[in-house]
């Protein structure tokens, strides 16, 4: 029995689908499909269930498959110890975070500091951070959305407040605030549906009693900017710095719209010393920017890291 039949098998496991699983590991799909059939040899067991062209995992191949993920993921935690040994010059983290924008400054600082570290970044909504966090595939998520898990634990290092961002020439834009229920009729720039932040949105809006008409619905921050700046519409944005952008900001007074973005890792899975240096580099990072302005979850525990990262 051999790694990589292991890792193969672990693939096709997962896909249940031969040409789908060789094209994620770009071989070709005769010679996986040999590969798995030696595998099954070696066992003296079939793992799949093959009805014409199809393969489905049985119960013996689940029984496997939850021992390989195990064993996997033990190599994956010695091989970052041994690089750990090394020091940070052979460092990695695996990032998933739901929004790209919030982080892409510290992770620039962060580099600057640690430009040999090896960050893998994945974008996926919160559902999928948190199951990616309990299998060990990813080392921190980062989140406005929270996580309710066992043996996760977490830090708030970014809370920010919500505002509504009208055009230049908007009736109200000489007003300083505003109740989101005088806005119910204007029509809105959002999010797109499912994207994290239309949730917290969609959230503020039940509060206020409003149901808002969207001219438009986009996927990225800078889309929102230049939308309202055209006089499209106005939207909720969660970034002060969007006067800089050419917006006018008005605060929210009611009802309270405020965010909260958390950092999370596993408590039960090794943590790399980049990643360990990470999580204390962001909460800084935040808490210099005069930011982060709530407890921790857990007292003590980003200090605690960076004792051992020192």
């Amino acid at each position: 029995m051999e790694l990589l039949q292991l890792r193969y098998f672990q693939k096709v496991a997962r896909m249940e689908h031969m040409t789908k699983a060789a094209q994620e590991l770009r071989i070709a799909q005769p010679a996986l499909s040999k590969t798995i059939a030696r595998l099954e040899e070696d066992l003296g067991v079939p793992l799949f269930d093959r009805i014409g062209k199809q393969i489905k995992l049985n119960t013996l191949g689940r029984t496997f498959l939850e021992k390989v993920d195990a064993a996997l993921e033990l190599l994956e935690e010695g091989r970052r110890e041994v690089s750990d040994l090394g020091g940070l010059q052979y460092g990695s983290i695996r990032l998933a975070m739901t929004t790209l924008e919030r982080l892409s400054e510290p992770l620039s600082a962060f580099l600057a500091l640690y430009p040999d570290v090896n960050i893998q970044i994945t974008q996926a909504a919160t559902e999928e951070m948190a199951r990616m966090l309990e299998a060990g595939s990813i080392d921190v998520g980062f989140t406005a959305m929270p996580i309710e898990q066992a043996g996760l634990a977490s830090e708030t290092v970014l809370k920010e407040d919500v505002y509504l961002a009208v055009p230049r020439n908007h009736r109200f834009a000489n007003r300083g605030s505003i109740h989101l229920s005088e806005v119910g009729d204007d029509p809105f720039i959002g999010y797109k549906e499912g994207f994290i932040m239309q949730k917290m949105n969609e959230a503020f809006f039940r509060k206020a009693g409003i149901s808002p008409k969207f001219v438009c619905q986009v996927d990225e921050p800078a889309a929102i900017v230049s939308l309202v700046r055209a006089g499209l519409g106005v939207a909720l944005f969660g970034c002060k710095s969007g006067e800089q952008a050419g917006l006018t900001l008005l605060r929210i007074e009611s009802p309270a719209c405020h965010r909260s973005y958390r950092i999370y890792w596993s408590e039960n899975r090794y943590l790399s010393l980049a990643a360990r240096k990470f999580l204390a580099f962001i909460e800084d990072y935040f808490h210099e920017d005069g930011i982060h302005h709530s407890p921790p979850t857990k007292k003590n525990t980003t200090n605690d890291l960076r004792l051992e990262i020192r």
